[in-house]
């Protein structure tokens, strides 16, 4: 299995139409979506494209291949217009002998881990800062922001495979890799 592993659209189309054109281009299996999908939140600005109802569209119509977290910007509501489940905290999937467990960041995230073994991956968004390290044997991953960019980096995204995971850039140039 392949999946593009997004994060914090934020209610930007352009973020949305990116999670699209990602996959295909990357020939991906399934989308994994971090959270903050339609809302950009009281703490960051309006995305320049924000379009809640043309991402909800969009996202729906690619719900039978997603799979997402609820983020600290998404609520009840968001499940009600969405055709996927948005809100459950964490999930976990097993790709290539690694148990995935996925967050959005704000409930288990980098500060507060869940429980987690040698070879365990850890995927979070929230923070829009793109991260692919090792920290005591296992693996700490986000893609960054399709959206909402902090620090410096450009508009991010991911592809989790099951021997690596690369964060590439917008206009699709890789940024940050990891092999597992």
């Amino acid at each position: 299995m392949k999946y593009l592993v997004i994060s914090d659209i934020h209610g930007s189309l352009g973020a949305a139409q990116l999670c699209q054109s990602a996959s295909l281009a990357h020939g991906t299996d399934a989308v994994i979506c971090l959270g903050d999908i339609l809302y950009h939140g009281p703490r960051n600005d309006l995305p320049e494209d924000y379009a809640p109802k043309q991402v909800t569209a969009l996202m729906n119509s690619m719900w039978h291949d997603i799979i997402a977290v609820r983020g600290n910007c998404d609520a009840e509501i968001d499940d009600m217009v969405l055709d996927f489940p948005v809100t459950a905290d964490y999930n976990i999937l097993y790709l290539g002998g690694h148990r995935v467990f996925l967050s959005h960041g704000h409930i288990y995230g980098p500060d507060r881990l869940p429980k987690l073994e040698k070879g365990d991956i850890f995927i979070s968004g929230h923070t829009h800062v793109p991260t692919a390290m090792i920290h005591d044997g296992f693996y700490l991953l986000n893609p960054g922001s399709a959206a909402l960019p902090k620090e410096g980096h450009p508009r991010t995204y991911a592809v989790l495979s099951e021997d690596s995971f690369t964060v590439y850039t917008a206009e699709g140039k890789e940024y940050l890799h990891i092999g597992f």
